[in-house]
């Protein structure tokens, strides 16, 4: 059980590591000179928190620690949510100075931010905000940001939608690799998503909902689809479990997650693909919809910070 509880958790994406590599904090240079001149005008800053430690409560996407990751999952937040619109100039003292941080963690939050797409760095334009097009929509943060921000209900019903489209494949490929040691991890998965839902223990719960449905996505026997596994841990993550349901009233589910195991466990392909397409389309507290029935697109309610 020990070694259950670890990987529930775990994260199952890897976590960007925030550290700067040679030459990199140089392409967000200050205006240190006297008279340079800065790219267009500043963004406003009104209204946003100047305190670092409130921002790390507004979601769970930041993996940064300390004053970095709360800066770029502050940022990132505000160009997500279109309060730093596309274009919009980021001078990188005023960010400093309006968040009272360093210059060096401006940079490497900057630099993150370019990483996921929000954000570019070019000579004599310095660094300003990309459009949504050149987001990266497939990176954790990103997921998150979005669904917590005002795209909260586009989303989750992008989210679902994707879901519906990979999940019910991965569950059929992975009944022609099993193993042993993972058919047992996937049954005490559904048995700890039971017990916890009776309990009324919706973060055990969701926590081995998401441990679940990431092993599917792993054991597949495909390297895509092994490598969408954040996105589907991201989705339930921001859904609070009720989609799959992480709630009393949520037998159906469970039953299918059961359902899921013993179809793995006799090499049933189809029977697999058929209860996860089912699964998929229980929305919470409702029965299970027929095998061949279309998602319910079932937007649940933001979490608090």
């Amino acid at each position: 059980m020990s070694t259950l509880a670890h990987s529930m958790m775990t994260a199952a994406r890897s976590a960007d590591s925030g550290i700067a590599g040679p030459g990199e904090l140089d392409r967000y240079p200050y205006a240190d000179a006297p008279g340079t001149e800065r790219p267009g005008p500043a963004p406003s800053w009104e209204g946003v928190e100047p305190d670092m430690g409130r921002a790390g409560r507004r979601a769970g996407g930041s993996r940064g620690r300390g004053l970095h990751g709360q800066l770029v999952q502050q940022l990132g937040q505000m160009i997500v949510s279109g309060d730093l619109g596309a274009d919009r100039p980021l001078v990188p003292e005023e960010i400093g100075q309006r968040f009272e941080v360093s210059r060096t963690v401006v940079r490497e939050s900057l630099r993150v931010l370019e990483a996921k797409g929000l954000v570019s760095a070019r000579p004599n334009v310095g660094t300003r905000v990309r459009p949504v097009s050149d987001w990266n929509l497939l990176d954790p943060d990103i997921i998150e940001w979005r669904a917590f921000g005002p795209q909260r209900d586009e989303q989750r019903r992008e989210l679902q939608e994707l879901r519906w489209t990979i999940e019910p494949l991965a569950a059929r490929l992975a009944a022609g690799h099993g193993r042993d040691d993972i058919q047992q991890r996937l049954s005490d998965m559904a048995e700890i998503m039971a017990h916890a839902a009776a309990q009324g223990d919706a973060l055990t719960c969701g926590r081995a909902d998401s441990e679940f449905h990431t092993l599917l996505l792993q054991v597949a026997g495909n390297k895509m689809l092994e490598h969408l596994s954040g996105i589907v841990s991201s989705a339930l993550h921001v859904s609070g479990g009720t989609v799959t349901g992480c709630e009393r009233t949520g037998d159906a589910a469970i039953g299918l997650h059961h359902r899921i195991v013993d179809a793995l466990a006799g090499g049933d392909g189809a029977t697999a693909e058929a209860a996860m397409r089912e699964l998929l389309a229980v929305p919470a507290g409702r029965p299970a919809a027929g095998a061949s029935g279309a998602p319910d697109h079932v937007v649940p309610a933001p979490r608090e910070h």
